[in-house]
């Protein structure tokens, strides 16, 4: 964590962004804490914008109204702000209204921001922004956001966009489409099956070529696709062709959209679940995607990152770590000793179950190691405790739900005592794995426990063998640090009680 914090780190200002999108409004207010973001409040307000879009590309009154009373209700939010510190975009159906000039005037009235309307191809890239600032994998991304009016499909390396976007396909307007009065065929859904694959067609060979290592699906249907699928016991929430056409099968047993109850299914989203569907699996055919996961980053988090050039950094969970370390005025100097510590043991382990996630595994050790002290701004009694809790419960740039927990996890038995049926394994994760990290973060917060830099060994050696562990120190260095031994021997006992084995000598 010897990496500069970004200047102005201790202003905080505090800024708003939103998206007027086809089927809802969303606003995201922030502020800028220690050089990252800090979200202080969300709004969404479903308005159905693209249900007042008629076959003329005329927007009706009643949907400009609905989109007006919604703007109202954010002015009040933001009384205060000034205007450069509010971003507006409209998308899709603002987009294609020949009258939107109309939607804009009246929406002046009430809201004394201005409201810029994107190009598609604008949209997609922000989208990409809003999930690459947010989500922790690393290398080329297949985003893909399927909206109220439109789809975009972007291919970049870390930030940067290579290849954006947009086509005029989105859940509400064909569920206008292909779905009328909201009745359920499976002839309705291949038509609009048949029409998603049309209109990207002319991409395969293309993003194809440019090719990914990692998909992920933002907004409204494909977050709904990833609820249900958790709440149908797939904890991943990761979504693949077989559970894809699965949640098809259940869907096509209903004669309406509105009638479709699945668990894990908001009421409000049934009725456009299945023509966001259609454009889903068409999606998947067309790419051949294996398997896409969801970010919770999307357009707005890419207007609200653009509003902060500061944000432009190769490595999220830094920026994450070092605004966590000011805010709370960690001890950055304990925290580099037992990251220095947990690592040069790690880099000596060969006993991993799932050696494709080492890279993975080395750097969640890493942060445990930078961050395992957050917790004593509540209380040093139970810091362990405290700091699972806190990071639990923290949003988390750059770390996904399972990277979260295991920080968690990590954190909450690195001190004391524990029982083996306290660390279960996940979905990602096994069990040995998890349960070897957690022996290696005990041993370097241990021996580092006395806070001085002067009593490390210059040759610390750990040998495995199963469950069997042998530390080797320095000559006489067990002798010349009592304490160190008499924690060692604690530790011996500790772990004798669960059936493992530490020597040390």
């Amino acid at each position: 964590m010897h990496s500069d914090i970004h200047s102005g780190a201790n202003s905080q200002r505090e800024f708003a962004a939103i998206d007027l999108g086809s089927n809802s409004f969303h606003m995201i207010v922030a502020r800028i804490v220690n050089g990252s973001i800090q979200v202080l409040s969300r709004l969404k307000r479903r308005v159905r914008l693209a249900d007042g879009l008629d076959e003329n590309r005329i927007l009706n009154q009643a949907a400009i109204q609905r989109g007006v009373d919604c703007l109202a209700l954010f002015a009040d939010r933001l009384q205060g702000f000034a205007p450069e510190n509010v971003k507006v975009v409209g998308t899709y159906t603002l987009r294609r209204a020949l009258n939107n000039q109309e939607f804009l005037d009246q929406a002046k009235k009430v809201f004394p921001y201005d409201i810029q309307i994107i190009s598609g191809q604008d949209e997609a890239r922000l989208i990409y922004s809003g999930v690459s600032h947010t989500q922790p994998e690393k290398g080329r991304k297949f985003v893909v956001d399927i909206g109220g009016g439109s789809t975009e499909m972007t291919i970049g390396d870390e930030f940067q966009p290579l290849r954006a976007e947009s086509r005029h396909m989105g859940c509400v307007s064909f569920a206008k489409r292909f779905f009328p009065q909201g009745e359920l065929t499976r002839e309705r859904f291949q038509a609009a099956y048949q029409l998603a694959m049309e209109k990207i067609e002319d991409l395969e060979a293309d993003y194809r070529a440019l090719g990914w290592q990692h998909v992920l699906g933002s907004s409204g249907t494909i977050k709904t696709v990833s609820k249900v699928l958790i709440a149908n016991g797939y904890r991943d929430g990761v979504i693949n062709e077989k559970r894809l056409q699965a949640i098809i099968h259940n869907c096509l047993k209903f004669n309406s959209l509105h009638d479709i109850q699945l668990k894990g299914l908001l009421e409000e989203r049934a009725d456009v679940l299945m023509p966001g569907l259609a454009i889903l699996l068409a999606l998947f055919h067309t790419f051949k995607i294996e398997s896409m996961r969801y970010s919770d980053g999307a357009l707005r988090e890419g207007v609200m990152y653009g509003l902060e050039k500061a944000f432009q950094v190769d490595d999220i969970r830094q920026r994450t770590a070092e605004s966590l370390a000011l805010q709370f005025n960690l001890d950055r100097a304990q925290a580099y000793r037992v990251e220095q510590t947990a690592l040069r043991l790690f880099d000596q382990v060969q006993l991993w179950k799932n050696r494709r996630q080492i890279p993975e595994l080395r750097e969640m050790l890493k942060w445990a190691s930078v961050l395992h002290e957050i917790g004593i701004v509540i209380n040093h009694n139970n810091i362990n405790k405290h700091s699972a809790y806190m990071i639990a419960n923290s949003t988390l740039a750059g770390f996904d739900a399972e990277q979260q927990n295991l920080l968690a996890t990590l954190m909450r038995y690195h001190l004391k005592g524990f029982k083996r049926s306290d660390i279960r394994s996940t979905n990602r994760y096994q069990y040995r794995d998890i349960m070897t990290l957690l022996r290696l973060f005990r041993l370097a917060v241990l021996l580092n426990r006395s806070r001085q830099a002067t009593h490390s060994s210059q040759n610390l050696a750990l040998e495995i063998t199963s469950d069997y562990w042998q530390l080797q120190f320095d000559e006489d260095f067990l002798t010349q640090n009592p304490l160190i031994y008499a924690d060692l021997q604690e530790e011996q006992k500790v772990l004798n009680a669960i059936g493992f084995d530490l020597q040390a000598v």
